[in-house]
């Protein structure tokens, strides 16, 4: 004890009577101490369990057409397990959602809308088909337009857009006609919100516009141009299951359900 007190160069005891006592530096240490020790065993204890195949960290890059509800019933499930393996999801959006993984930044990509089966240590698998509708407000000026809008029509009134998260370039862009008003956005929800605001139009994704689209807040237009269908997949890094660690094995077996996959581009409500 007194080695601690020549270290830390503080009185821990009050040698002043018969029986020492601890001074408030003294009673301070101790409770630090014991805290200290908790903490200790905890990191051991994640050590060991690190040590049997889980990761640290799970890096998620999940795009904004993605359901957010199914991914945190996801979650529930994995923690569930108890694992020592921490998450972390990252909101991406279009190009940007491939390029978190890429560049490494995340472990795991749902909702990639580009063709990754060709990049060198990604390995990919479909999720499905979304289709995309052009929606406005009924109180928009081209709720009552003629069918089907034309391109110069639509160009006339105001886009909106969802911004591609991707960090590095000039990104994508969907639906936009050169010269139009955009009204830019961080995620598909907030373009949903905003269409049904009628602060603008643009395509949806049907299965997220579509209990809107019953209860007349949104009006589908045909347009002279053909409705989208975009194929959406999950992508992982990781050649073969060896370099995998136990937290995203589990996270792949989880998206093997076509439940699961449905859900998580259908489940919006």
């Amino acid at each position: 004890m007194s080695q601690i007190e020549d270290a830390l160069d503080v009185l821990l005891y009050d040698r002043s009577s018969r029986q020492a006592k601890l001074t408030r530096a003294g009673a301070e240490l101790l409770q630090e101490g014991a805290r200290l020790l908790q903490e200790i065993d905890a990191v051991a204890n994640r050590v060991k369990r690190v040590a049997t195949g889980w990761e640290s960290q799970l890096t998620i890059a999940v795009d904004t057409v993605i359901s957010r509800g199914t991914v945190m019933e996801l979650c529930e499930s994995f923690f569930s397990l108890n694992p020592p393996t921490r998450i972390k999801l990252r909101d991406e959006a279009l190009t940007g959602t491939l390029e978190a993984l890429t560049s490494g930044q995340a472990d795991l990509a749902l909702g990639v809308a580009l063709d990754a089966a060709n990049m060198a240590g990604i390995q990919s698998k479909p999720l499905g088909t979304m289709e995309f509708v052009y929606v406005v407000a009924p109180h928009h000026p081209l709720a009552n337009a003629a069918k089907p809008l034309s391109d110069s029509l639509i160009q006339q009134h105001r886009a909106v857009a969802v911004a591609d998260s991707l960090q590095r370039g000039a990104g994508a862009t969907f639906g936009l006609l050169s010269g139009q008003d955009v009204f830019t956005v961080g995620t598909m929800h907030a373009k949903l919100d905003a269409q049904l605001r009628g602060l603008g139009g643009g395509y949806l994704p049907r299965c997220m516009a579509d209990t809107f689209i019953e209860t007349g807040r949104l009006v589908v237009k045909k347009t002279e141009r053909p409705q989208r269908q975009v194929s959406v997949s999950f992508a992982w890094r990781g050649a073969t299951a060896s370099t995998q660690g136990r937290a995203l094995q589990w996270w792949l077996q989880q998206l093997e359900s076509p439940k699961t996959r449905a859900a998580l581009l259908e489940q919006h409500r």
